[in-house]
């Protein structure tokens, strides 16, 4: 991406926070097979500052939406704590094969690592971490759900796995879903990020991330229309 290109993305600024609308498709660290990653474009963010934002959080390479990015050391150790607290709130938009049979509800399923010799991939077991999801119907069609999922916890995959233990995998998984090469990317989109202030006399931080390409003709088949300028 060019400086203009990721600067277009941002959804908010101020002297401490960049919230960032990452796309679909990057990761946010470098890896054996991310030679291109977020944390290459984080020096065009400097805006005056020595030091390129860091990542407080991260997205899978496939999730879209809201990243937070702190924009130095006393932000990223603020919002560290934040973090920890579970304080900073956060909301998914989904769209799932099939929908669930009620509107809302809450899945308690702790979560578990597993690593073998085809790589990692996570798993429903009661020896796993604590995990828990909030969610509710937006909207249905197609044989598809539009569904806001709300984390109380952060585990890896946390609402892959909710969603297909709710029996509505996501559309585009190719870990957990029925199709191993799906013919579509991930529908999952960090829709929204709440930051508490940071320090006395700031004001809380919100922000929205438009829904990406890719998810926006299945959104629409469940309800969802774009929003008039």
């Amino acid at each position: 991406m060019t400086p203009e290109e990721i600067q277009a993305r941002i959804l908010y600024k101020d002297q401490d926070v960049i919230v960032l609308d990452k796309p679909p498709g990057l990761a946010v660290h470098a890896g054996p097979n991310s030679p291109d990653h977020l944390e290459l474009y984080l020096p065009q963010l400097c805006f005056g500052w020595a030091k390129p934002p860091r990542l407080a959080h991260r997205l899978d390479r496939d999730t879209s939406g809201c990243l937070i990015l702190g924009r130095h050391d006393k932000a990223i150790s603020r919002l560290g704590k934040l973090f920890m607290a579970h304080r900073i709130g956060k909301a998914y938009w989904a769209v799932t094969i099939g929908a669930p049979d009620t509107d809302c509800g809450t899945i308690d399923a702790p979560l578990l690592k597993l690593t073998g010799k085809g790589g990692w991939r996570m798993v429903i077991d009661p020896a796993g971490q604590p995990a828990v999801t909030d969610w509710r119907v937006l909207g249905r069609g197609d044989g598809m759900a539009w569904i806001e999922c709300v984390p109380r916890t952060g585990r890896t995959h946390q609402i892959r796995l909710h969603l297909k233990a709710l029996g509505c995998p996501l559309r585009g998984d190719a870990y957990y879903g029925p199709d191993p090469n799906p013919p579509m990317r991930l529908h999952l989109h960090s829709r929204m990020v709440s930051i508490p202030p940071l320090s006395a006399g700031k004001p809380p931080i919100h922000a929205e991330a438009p829904p990406p390409d890719h998810m926006r003709a299945a959104l629409a088949a469940c309800g969802w229309s774009e929003p008039r300028p």
